[in-house]
C-alpha cells in the first residue's frame, strides 16, 4: 500500500523535473515588435542562435507586419555572424525579393555581394565565389552610384580583379616551368587582356616577353621572327603603359635578347633568300 503511494508522487517530480528543464529552453515575446527587440538584445550579447529564433517568432505575425523587413535582414546578418555566408547571401536575396520597396534594399544588395566576398578564398583555389561577388557588386554600383558604400563596393571589386588576375598569372608560370611555352604566352597576354588594372598587369607583359622568346628559341625556323617580334611588341606595351614599373630593368634585358636573335634570323632568311634566287638564275 505504502509503495503504491509513493510511486505516483515519485513519478510527478521526475515529470515536473522534466518540463522544468524543457521549459527553460523556450523563448517568450507578446508580438511582432517584442520579438524582433529581443532579438536584437541577444545579437548584441552575440546569442545568434537564440537571436535567429527571434527574428523568425517575428514571421509568425505575417511576412507583411511592420518589424518583418528588419528582422529578415537582421537574420542575415545573423547568420554571417555564425559564419554561414552562403545562407546569408540567401538570406538577404529573399529580402530584395520580398521587400522590393523598402529603404534597406540597397544595403542587402551590398551585404548579399559582401557574403560572396567572404567567400572568396586564396587565389589558388576555384574563384566562382569571387566572380560572383564581382558581378553583385557591380550590379549594386550601377542601381546606387551615389550610395556610401559605393566606393567600398568598388575597393572589392578591384580587390578581387586582382586575385582572379594573380590565379592567371600564377597559371601561366606553371605552364612556363613545364615548358609549354605555346600555352604559357597565350596564358600570360590573356592576364594583361583581362585585367590590366591590376597590380600583376606588368608582371604579365614580362612573362609574355620572356616565354615568347623562349618560345621562338624553340620553333621552325620559318616562325621563328614572328614569335621573337611579338617578344618585342608585348615590351613596347609594357614601356608604354607602365613607365614606372619595377619590372622594366628585367625586361630590358630581354627585349634585348629578342631584338639580338631578330636580327639573326632575319639575316639568316636574307642569306637563304639570296642563295634561292641565285640557284634560279643558275637553273636559267
Amino acid at each position: 500500500m505504502r509503495f503504491s503511494v509513493l510511486v505516483p508522487a515519485l513519478l510527478f517530480v521526475l515529470f515536473g523535473g522534466f518540463v522544468g528543464c524543457s521549459g527553460s529552453g523556450q523563448i517568450t515575446y507578446e508580438g511582432p515588435e517584442d520579438a524582433y527587440k529581443k532579438g536584437m538584445t541577444q545579437m548584441e550579447e552575440e546569442d545568434y542562435q537564440q537571436a535567429i529564433r527571434l527574428f523568425r517568432a517575428v514571421f509568425e505575425y505575417g511576412r507583411g507586419n511592420e518589424w518583418a523587413p528588419k528582422a529578415r535582414f537582421k537574420l542575415a546578418m545573423a547568420q554571417r555572424k555564425l559564419g554561414k555566408h552562403l545562407v546569408a547571401a540567401n538570406e538577404f536575396e529573399r529580402f530584395t525579393q520580398l521587400y522590393r520597396n523598402n529603404e534597406l534594399i540597397p544595403r542587402a544588395e551590398f551585404e548579399r555581394a559582401n557574403s560572396y566576398y567572404l567567400r572568396s578564398p586564396m587565389y589558388r583555389l576555384d574563384q566562382s565565389d569571387s566572380r560572383e561577388a564581382i558581378s553583385l557588386f557591380r550590379l549594386f554600383i550601377d542601381r546606387h552610384p551615389n550610395h556610401e558604400l559605393a566606393p567600398e563596393a568598388k575597393e572589392k571589386v578591384n580587390e578581387l580583379r586582382a586575385k582572379l588576375a594573380r590565379k592567371k598569372y600564377a597559371a601561366g608560370q606553371l605552364y612556363e616551368r613545364r615548358e609549354m611555352w605555346k600555352a604559357a604566352t597565350t596564358v600570360y597576354e590573356g592576364a594583361f587582356d583581362q585585367y590590366p588594372d591590376t597590380p600583376w598587369a606588368d608582371d604579365a607583359l614580362v612573362g609574355a616577353v620572356r616565354t615568347y622568346i623562349r618560345f621562338a628559341d624553340r620553333s621552325v625556323q620559318e616562325k621563328r621572327a614572328d614569335r621573337y617580334q611579338k617578344a618585342i611588341e608585348n615590351y613596347n606595351r609594357l614601356t608604354q603603359l607602365f613607365p614606372e614599373s619595377d619590372l622594366l630593368d628585367e625586361a630590358e634585358g630581354f627585349y634585348s635578347e629578342a631584338r639580338r636573335k631578330l636580327g639573326r634570323v632575319q639575316a639568316r632568311d636574307g642569306e637563304q633568300s639570296l642563295a634561292q634566287e641565285d640557284t634560279s638564275r643558275g637553273s636559267n
